[in-house]
């Protein structure tokens, strides 16, 4: 299935966790009406234990960040204090009720991290071992084409749907231009297409 983002609306504290779990099960909805879902790679704001309740009833894995609290922060020090760059243990959550939700917290040391603390340190929950974390890591390029395109989009404040919708449907193709003519670019050169661009979008 191809990767795809969505961003949920700013909503009260108080129904986020909800919130999040009807947009996530509205979502595979749609998505299972066309395809077989397996795998969901999540961003941190949908780490919430009735999201990942939901997606284990439906037998689907997942890989989450999970948000450092004060427990996330104590391990990541002690990693750090004793030099190991990954760290898997067990964790119950507890949806509500007698309910438990039963996943695996992995930490894993950030390379070329510019903090010397705790920080250093990303966790993720999964539902199926660490082997998918791999796969979240190809996620970084829907993050980076989004960064990336902002680059070609025009500043507006306008309000009109019709003019924002132009300028983002705009930078999205000046920014497959750029992606098209560099690959075009390292085949020549290289004879092979690496994900770090020769051309850069300035250039472009």
């Amino acid at each position: 299935m191809k990767q795809t983002r969505f961003t949920p609306a700013p909503v009260g504290r108080g129904t986020r966790a909800v919130f999040h779990l009807e947009i996530v099960e509205e979502f595979l909805d749609s998505a299972e009406d066309l395809v077989h879902v397996d795998n969901v790679l999540m961003d941190r704001e949908f780490d919430s234990q009735h999201v990942l309740e939901m997606l284990s009833q439906r037998g689907i894995s997942y890989v989450v960040p999970k948000r450092m609290q004060t427990s996330e922060k104590a391990q990541a020090k002690r990693l750090l204090k004793h030099g190991e760059d990954r760290y898997e243990t067990d964790r119950k959550l507890h949806p509500g009720k007698n309910e438990w939700h039963e996943t695996t917290l992995i930490y894993r040391r950030k390379e070329d991290s510019e903090h010397d603390d705790h920080r250093q340190y990303s966790v993720f929950m999964t539902n199926r071992g660490s082997g998918h974390l791999t796969e979240y890591g190809y996620r970084w390029e829907i993050e980076s084409g989004y960064r990336s395109i902002k680059r070609f989009m025009a500043a507006t404040t306008s309000t009109d749907f019709g003019l924002r919708f132009f300028y983002f449907a705009f930078a999205c193709l000046l920014y497959s231009i750029w992606r098209a003519v560099d690959l075009l670019v390292q085949v020549e050169l290289t004879g092979q297409y690496e994900h770090s661009p020769i051309v850069t979008a300035d250039n472009t």
